[in-house]
């Protein structure tokens, strides 16, 4: 009796080692994989403010928490079964439908930046602010769970990359933790940037070292040209991530693209890393121009049709 129960309790004790060695595999797993994808954790967290520019303060909260629960979603219940599904009955599919998720990025930085020069754009979207706040804010959601869903695409697709080898338990546990954690960090900072100026309010009127009160008050001097900012840095982020996603998925420009920065990086790391840049944008800007192109001739022929019609 007492041998049995020995015996059981030294069962239980393997079976806890087993599960804690493999949870603690899981979470290096998960630490490993998020700094494989530290660049477009930082693209996210840059791109994403903007959608929030010019609404009403106290929705904020409200605008980043809903494109964060959609996000997780997207990323747990969505890109994960698919990388999952795809990884093991097509995995030739993943590549090609990753690069189409990168030309929409192209495209949407494209806008973005043909809206600075375009005046009509602006005006349109202020007579849309003052018409009907609610349709703006469910349209800005609806365009930053677009862009977040391409970004948390790649996430997903390198987070598989580096499990492939691993048993479907662990590939699942990697990717969903990996999903968690990330969108936690990304929409944390969001959070945490979006209201600055209300931190830094608090802390420049309140009783509090008058060292104190002038950080506050400078925070909150400086946010708007911060934000504004952080809109341009964002939309050079969706070109920049968009056309690299694009020439990672075209095995001869990606050879020549690390040939290129091979013998820059000779010279500079730092030279290498902005030529490369540069060039990814400026090729991105060309690429959603194109794709502008191509949607309005479709519109144009859609509109004669119906014409004729």
């Amino acid at each position: 009796m007492s041998s049995g129960l020995l015996a059981l309790l030294d069962d239980v004790s393997a079976l806890v080692k087993a599960s804690a060695a493999s949870l603690d595999d899981v979470s290096t797993q998960v630490a490993k994989t998020s700094g494989k994808v530290s660049g477009i954790l930082i693209d996210d967290a840059a791109v994403t403010p903007k959608y929030v520019i010019g609404l009403s303060p106290d929705r904020e909260v409200f605008i980043i928490w809903s494109i964060a629960k959609k996000s997780l979603i997207n990323k747990t219940f969505i890109l994960s079964p698919a990388a999952l599904f795809l990884g093991h009955f097509l995995p030739w599919s993943i590549t090609p439908l990753l690069m189409l998720g990168g030309a929409y990025l192209c495209y949407e930085g494209f806008e973005k930046v043909h809206s600075l020069f375009s005046s009509k754009k602006h005006v349109i979207e202020d007579l849309e602010a003052e018409v009907d706040l609610v349709a703006l804010e469910k349209k800005r959601i609806a365009s930053a769970v677009r862009t977040d869903l391409i970004l948390s695409a790649e996430i997903v697709a390198i987070t598989y990359s580096n499990v492939l080898s691993e048993s479907f338990v662990k590939q699942t546990s990697v990717m969903l933790g990996v999903g968690i954690l990330l969108t936690l960090v990304v929409y944390g900072v969001v959070g945490l940037i979006v209201k600055a100026d209300d931190i830094g309010l608090y802390f420049a009127k309140g009783n509090f070292h008058s060292l104190v009160q002038k950080s506050g008050a400078l925070v909150v001097k400086m946010m708007p040209s911060f934000l504004n900012l952080l809109s341009y840095v964002g939309t050079l982020a969706m070109l920049l991530v968009g056309f690299g996603i694009i020439v990672h998925g075209i095995h001869p420009i990606a050879v020549i693209e690390e040939s290129l920065s091979t013998m820059i990086n000779e010279i500079s790391a730092l030279l290498s890393w902005f030529v490369i840049s540069s060039i990814n944008i400026v090729l991105g800007l060309f690429l959603g121009y194109l794709i502008d192109l191509l949607i309005k001739a479709f519109q144009l022929f859609r509109a004669k049709n119906a014409k004729k019609l």
